[in-house]
């Protein structure tokens, strides 16, 4: 059984946590200061992501620290100091200028974990342009309408990614004028080459001047029904990037430090990139996949002090035992933290057990841009909570009244809607070209997480579930709408539903009910091709894994498929109300 409490680990490692005390911080803390901790463009011109994640780091004695170790899938090891990040992001700055790509254009990566996505992300936003990742895993359907929607003006990817996903859809992207490959000769018709492009360009770029309220990152989010969301962040969210890094990550510039996330996703952004740069970490970049040996050998070779991972990983881990781990000298590691979905308590102990690092949860979401609840160093963990807010950050639990307003609840121990105080830097700005779907996320001053949970005496929080039909699968979160729209696209498909099947490691998988045209007869072919299409269009990371046969599906008298049902009846729960439940269904 896991412990009620883990006591904060002291360690063998001399170090000096960046908090003290939650409580004397949460006191003491005003976002002004934080804000005042950082840089500013030099000359008073404003704040800029990329100014205080590389540039202020790059002059003098720390610019020859590293800034990027970057290890290959062939055993290549590079490392980018600060000052040559520096100057290979002004040159992407500087050749975006010169194809006439300016502040508020949209740069698309679709790349692994190499080192051009990291040149590409900051000198995008040095130039004042919107960066917005893609998960090179996507098909081209998530692909299409994510840069539809995001208006993409330039994309940074391979050859092999462009002529597989992108090729096909120049002509539905009217607005993609520039596309750069990386590691190939750009004998594509329309494309360039990335490195060419970059020789060429100078180094010296002086960054324009840039509002804390510009627009600079784009992160993409599924929604329930639609097309995806697309959450606008500013450069003001570096102020929370930075202070959350040092608090919540208790990360700092003597530190070497691991995401493993991938840059497609937004913790793959902010703490990935920006949130270690900021604080003048070391960042650990592995461009393989997951292979267990692999990463622990990583983080003894590289001696990694700070790993921020997630939870399908830590259970995969889990499930080959502590033999493994114990070949290790994992000695250097002082912090370790996870993030994407509730960790259960199991893993914390686990990690104290046999890491000898317990796991600090994480909670926070893309619109959020940075971490808002966790569990601290300074502080006791409580397995299986998400933790107590940041400094800066004020959580509730609220109800929502009929009338569209919400009523806190104070009472320790009752469920409701996990909301934030709405203000902090990181804060989206908005979802690009949908106001009325942005103004929703709030009421009365609250932002409305979406996340049911409660809270307890001493103030941690506790996740149970979604208040809506988001599936929550390997930290990502995925909209049923747009797996159902690709099942669609099948002939022989007449309507899909799809839901999250409860996974022990990741959290949730997908799975699709379909009902299929009159005359056409289920078999385990037509499963196969339908499953196949679903893969081709979405790719692995959403596309279901079971496909179950129905006759019809659950619908209201509306139309409307009840997926609250389909969940309720393949895992045998109360069906609750059905009063709009269409006849016969």
């Amino acid at each position: 059984m896991a412990r009620d409490r883990i006591s904060k680990s002291k360690g063998a490692l001399q170090h000096s946590p960046s908090m003290a005390s939650y409580e004397a911080a949460r006191r003491g803390f005003s976002w002004t200061e934080a804000r005042a901790a950082l840089d500013g463009l030099p000359g008073g011109r404003g704040l800029n992501i990329a100014h205080e994640a590389v540039d202020r780091h790059a002059k003098g004695p720390q610019g020859r620290r590293s800034a990027l170790c970057w290890l290959g899938k062939d055993g290549t090891r590079r490392e980018v100091s600060y000052a040559e990040l520096a100057a290979l992001s002004s040159r992407f700055a500087s050749a975006l200028r010169g194809l006439g790509v300016g502040k508020g254009d949209t740069v698309f990566s679709l790349l692994g974990r190499v080192p051009a996505l990291y040149v590409t992300a900051l000198g995008a936003l040095k130039n004042g342009s919107v960066f917005c990742p893609l998960f090179s895993a996507f098909g081209p359907e998530p692909i299409e309408s994510r840069m539809a929607i995001g208006e993409a003006r330039v994309l940074v990817t391979t050859p092999q990614l462009y002529a597989r996903k992108v090729r096909g859809l120049r002509d539905r992207l009217p607005a993609l004028e520039q596309v750069l490959l990386v590691g190939g000769d750009a004998a594509e018709a329309g494309c360039l080459g990335f490195e060419p492009v970059l020789e060429a360009a100078s180094e010296d770029f002086e960054i324009p001047p840039t509002d804390p309220e510009d627009r600079a990152l784009l992160h993409f989010t599924s929604g329930t029904t639609g097309r995806p969301k697309g959450a606008l962040h500013v450069h003001e969210a570096v102020v929370v990037h930075a202070a959350s890094a040092r608090l919540a990550l208790d990360l700092g510039p003597e530190d070497v430090y691991w995401c493993t996330a991938d840059p497609g996703w937004v913790t793959g952004t902010s703490y990935g990139i920006v949130a270690p740069l900021a604080v003048g970490a070391t960042l650990v970049v592995d461009e393989a996949e997951f292979e267990p040996e692999r990463w622990y050998r990583i983080l003894q070779d590289e001696k990694v002090r700070v790993w921020y991972t997630a939870p399908t990983a830590i259970r995969m881990l889990m499930k080959l035992g502590p033999n493994l781990p114990r070949r290790f000298d994992l000695s250097a590691l002082r912090f370790a933290a996870s993030v994407g979905e509730p960790l259960n308590p199991e893993a914390v102990v686990w990690g104290r057990d046999v890491l000898g690092r317990p796991f600090h949860d994480t909670w926070w979401q893309t619109e959020t841009g940075g971490i808002m609840l966790a569990n601290f160093a300074a502080a006791d963990i409580k397995p299986g909570s998400m933790g107590r807010p940041l400094p800066g950050i004020e959580a509730a639990i609220l109800r929502r009244r009929a009338d569209g307003g919400v009523e806190l609840v104070e009472e320790p121990g009752r469920e409701g809607e996990l909301a934030l105080k709405a203000g902090w830097p990181s804060m989206f700005r908005g979802y690009l070209g949908e106001e009325a779907r942005y103004r929703k996320c709030f009421a009365e001053g609250w932002y409305l997480s979406g996340d049911l949970a409660r809270r307890d005496e001493e103030g941690y929080f506790w996740f149970l579930g979604r208040a809506d039909d988001m599936i929550k699968s390997a930290g990502h979160l995925i909209g049923p709408f747009e797996v159902e729209s690709a099942l669609m696209e099948h002939p022989a498909v007449a309507e899909a539903g799809v839901i999250g099947k409860p996974d022990p490691v990741a959290m949730e998988t997908v799975k699709a009910f379909v009902a299929l045209k009159p005359g056409i007869r289920p078999d385990e072919a037509l499963r196969r091709e339908i499953l196949g299409l679903a893969r081709e269009r979405l790719g692995p990371a959403v596309a279901p894994r079971e496909i179950a046969f129905l006759d019809d599906l659950p619908k209201t008298r509306s139309g409307k498929i009840m997926r609250r049902l389909l969940k309720a009846r393949e895992l045998g729960l109360a069906e609750g109300d059905t009063s709009t439940l269409e006849s016969g269904a």
